[in-house]
C-alpha cells in the first residue's frame, strides 16, 4: 500500500462531510483519479495558495462517477473525509502526493445554544439568497464544517477554519463571521430588490 496521497490542489478549501463536484480533464488528474477508483482509495484535497499549497487538506472520497466523456474526462462526485496535514510534498509522479499526518478534534462538544444560534444565522443567509437549508445530513460533531461548507464564504476564513481542532471555537469563529456579513448581505439584498421593483426604466 503505497503510504502517499494523492492530491488535487484547488482553488476551494473542502470540509468533512461536505461533497465537493468535480470535472477532471487533465491528463495527470485523469491517471491519479483512475488510480483512486481501482484501489478505492481517497485523494487529497489542498488549496492552491499563491506560495504553492495551503498546509491544512481534507481527504476526498469518490462517490459517483456521473458522467465518463469519450476523451477520458469525467465528471464525479466525491465527499471531503478526513483533515490532514501536509509533511512532505512528493513530486516524482505526473501528480502531487504527499506524506500527510491525520487531524483529529480535541474532545469537547459545542453547547446547544451555540448550535442553535449558528444553524438560525445560516438560515437568513440562505433566505437571502433564497435558499432553505437542509440539515438533515448534517453530523451534529462537525454541524460548524457543514454550516459552512453549503455556503460561498471567503476561502481564506474557510481554510481557518479547517485547521481548528476543536468544534466549540469553529462554531464560535463561524457565529461572529457570520453576525459580521449578514447586515451586509441583506443591505445588499434589499437594494437589489429595491433597484428591480422601483419601475424606472435605465
Amino acid at each position: 500500500m503505497d503510504a502517499l496521497l494523492p492530491l488535487f490542489p484547488l482553488d476551494v478549501v473542502l470540509f468533512p462531510g461536505v461533497p465537493l463536484p468535480l470535472h477532471i480533464f487533465e491528463p495527470r488528474y485523469k491517471e491519479m483519479i483512475g488510480e483512486c477508483m481501482a484501489q478505492h482509495r481517497p485523494f487529497g484535497v489542498v488549496r492552491a495558495v499563491e506560495q504553492g499549497l495551503a498546509e491544512i487538506g481534507c481527504t476526498a472520497e469518490i462517490f459517483t462517477v456521473v458522467k465518463e466523456y469519450p476523451d477520458g474526462r469525467l465528471d464525479l462526485v466525491s465527499e471531503g473525509r478526513s483533515r490532514f496535514e501536509v509533511v512532505r510534498v512528493n513530486e516524482e509522479r505526473s501528480f502531487l502526493r504527499a506524506e500527510i499526518l491525520m487531524i483529529d478534534d480535541e474532545p469537547g462538544a459545542s453547547s446547544g445554544e451555540d448550535r442553535a444560534r449558528a444553524i438560525q444565522l445560516h438560515s437568513e443567509m440562505l433566505a437571502v439568497a433564497g435558499a432553505k437549508p437542509d440539515l438533515s445530513a448534517a453530523d451534529p460533531l462537525l454541524l460548524s464544517f457543514y454550516l459552512a461548507g453549503s455556503l460561498p464564504l471567503d476561502l481564506d476564513f474557510k481554510q481557518k477554519l479547517l485547521g481548528l481542532r476543536s468544534e466549540p471555537q469553529r462554531l464560535s469563529q463561524l457565529i461572529s463571521y457570520f453576525e459580521t456579513i449578514l447586515p451586509n448581505l441583506k443591505r445588499a439584498a434589499h437594494a437589489r430588490h429595491k433597484a428591480g421593483g422601483n419601475g424606472h426604466a435605465h
